[in-house]
């Protein structure tokens, strides 16, 4: 088997999210200052002017004020230059119309995709993978996504996740398969004789002392 030499650590769930400073389409910026406070999607394509990835920003780029008021920031990356973002930006907006607002980075040396493991060489060697990170407001990772060159994100699952992350924290639960907004929640398993007792006379939806849900 090929071993792959790289000197960067695919970053984890749990980890925090690798600082970096990047040339952006809405200027500079610091990643540390940007994630303070919010929640961030960070999310990869592998270059402009192609189709899957004008369907994926754009859509982005409608949805940005559902993201802004889940207090929660969008930005993408790529292995291109500012001067071929800005064509981008100006070319879907023109065509499409819409704008590609939030901040681009332009990667072209590739040392924000080698730090967040959007570069995978199985894959291509020159273009980043459909790489998304939820990254909460303290700048833990806290779920990933990858997607191959060939298939485009679903943007429903992208928002679903963000919630469920956003409501799990809000209210100390766990998310059941296919859980949507309204949906009940599992409340975390009893740990104590006393717990399991007082559960089993809740009004909790009851599968087994185990497997419960509440509505929120």
């Amino acid at each position: 088997m090929e071993t792959i030499n790289n000197a960067y650590a695919m970053p984890r769930i749990g980890d925090m999210a690798p600082d970096f400073d990047a040339t952006t389409t809405t200027g500079k910026l610091k990643f540390s200052e940007f994630n303070k406070d919010k929640w961030v999607i960070l999310f990869s394509h592998p270059a402009d002017f192609t189709p899957v990835c004008t369907t994926e920003l754009s859509e982005f780029a409608r949805q940005q004020d559902y993201f802004t008021a889940q207090n929660t920031k969008l930005i993408g990356l790529s292995i291109d230059s500012i001067h071929s973002h800005m064509a981008w930006v100006h070319n879907v907006k023109e065509k499409l119309g819409v704008l590609m607002n939030f901040p681009i980075i332009a990667d072209i040396d590739m040392h924000v995709a080698k730090l967040y493991g959007m570069l995978q060489p199985g894959e291509s060697q020159t273009a980043a993978v459909r790489a998304v990170f939820f990254i909460d407001p303290t700048g833990k990772i806290r779920l990933i996504m990858y997607y191959p060159l060939n298939v485009g994100r679903n943007m429903d699952e992208v928002k679903r996740v963000l919630l469920a992350l956003q409501t799990s924290d809000a209210n100390k639960c766990a998310m059941p398969l296919n859980w949507k907004q309204g949906d009940k929640v599992i409340v975390p398993p009893p740990t104590t004789v006393e717990a399991m007792t007082e559960r089993e006379n809740s009004n909790y939806e009851m599968v087994d002392f185990y497997l419960a849900k509440r509505e929120i």
